[in-house]
C-alpha cells in the first residue's frame, strides 16, 4: 500500500513509463487506445466505468490503478457514496485485503478531489 500521497505516485508512474514509451511505442499506443475504447461512454457511461475499473485494481491491490481511477473518479464528478458502495462490492468480491486497499481507495479520492474542483 502506498504511504505517499497518490498524486506524487502518478506522477512518478506516468515518468518512468516514459522508457516503454519510447521503447516500445506501439505497445504504449495499443494500450492507450484500449483503454480509450474501454473506457468510452456507451450502454454505460464513463464514470460508471472508472468506478468498475478502480474496484478491480482495489480487488487486484493495485496502488497505481487506485490513484488513476480515483482522480478520474474526482474529475468525473462521483459521489463519495458512489465510491464507497463500489469498494463495497471491490471488499465483497476481494476479501480482506481489498479492504485494506479500499481504505487507501478513500484517502485517494478525497486527495484528489480538490484538484478536480480546481480544474
Amino acid at each position: 500500500m502506498s504511504a505517499r500521497p497518490y498524486k506524487e505516485l502518478t506522477r512518478e508512474i506516468s515518468a518512468s513509463l516514459a522508457s516503454m514509451r519510447s521503447g516500445q511505442p506501439a505497445l504504449m499506443q495499443a494500450f492507450g487506445a484500449l483503454g480509450k475504447s474501454a473506457l468510452a461512454a456507451g450502454a454505460l457511461d464513463a464514470k460508471t466505468k472508472e468506478l468498475i475499473a478502480l474496484a478491480i485494481g482495489v480487488a487486484s491491490r493495485c496502488d497505481g490503478c487506485i490513484g488513476f481511477h480515483t482522480q478520474a473518479l474526482a474529475r468525473l464528478g462521483a459521489s463519495p457514496e458512489e465510491l464507497r458502495e463500489t469498494l463495497g462490492v471491490a471488499v465483497y468480491m476481494g476479501g480482506g485485503p481489498s479492504l485494506m486497499y479500499a481504505a487507501n481507495a478513500i484517502a485517494a479520492f478525497e486527495e484528489a478531489m480538490p484538484t478536480a474542483a480546481s480544474a
